[in-house]
């Protein structure tokens, strides 16, 4: 298996080869994490493309302070943030504001993955960041440019609105 450092090494070269294996390395958990914040398939594609067009293009600025995976995560973030929603979840957002009817079932992981989507922009990007991916809010609110207290509050309201839409169903 290639090391990080060999990979980089030799997209830095630009060999094809060693970008495609970058690209295959890490394009299923960026492509996620931009659909999570995006809700939006179409959207997530085109940030993932945009995002590594970014990597290849300024690997060479790659200092090494946090691995690879990490340093592509945020580009991913940042563009993600700025795309623009779809009309499709934005009919979601109505319908679960609505008060979709989800039976008397267990909320499985469908039903909260598409609360998830329902959220709005901010509290979802904040929510996905620090509950799925890990993020503290430091780091959230370093990657977003908000500050740490904004990140706290997002989050709470976030988990509170998760919350009543899923108790509602």
């Amino acid at each position: 298996m290639t090391t990080e450092a060999e990979l980089i090494a030799g997209c830095l070269l630009h060999d094809p080869s060693a970008q495609r294996r970058l690209y295959d390395r890490y394009k299923r958990a960026m492509y996620t994490l931009a659909y999570r914040i995006t809700g939006d398939f179409d959207s997530a594609n085109d940030v993932l493309q945009d995002a590594f067009i970014e990597v290849f293009s300024h690997l060479d600025q790659f200092r090494g302070d946090a691995t690879l995976g990490a340093w592509i995560k945020r580009i991913v973030v940042r563009k993600a943030t700025r795309q623009k929603q779809v009309t499709h979840w934005q009919e979601l957002d109505t319908d679960i504001q609505a008060g979709v009817d989800w039976g008397q079932e267990a909320i499985n992981a469908a039903h909260l993955e598409a609360a998830i989507l329902a959220l709005p922009n901010g509290f979802r990007t904040v929510f996905v960041l620090a509950e799925v991916e890990g993020y503290t809010h430091r780091e959230i609110a370093d990657m977003l440019g908000i500050s740490e207290g904004t990140s706290k509050s997002q989050l709470f309201s976030a988990r509170k609105r998760l919350r009543d839409m899923l108790n509602r169903h």
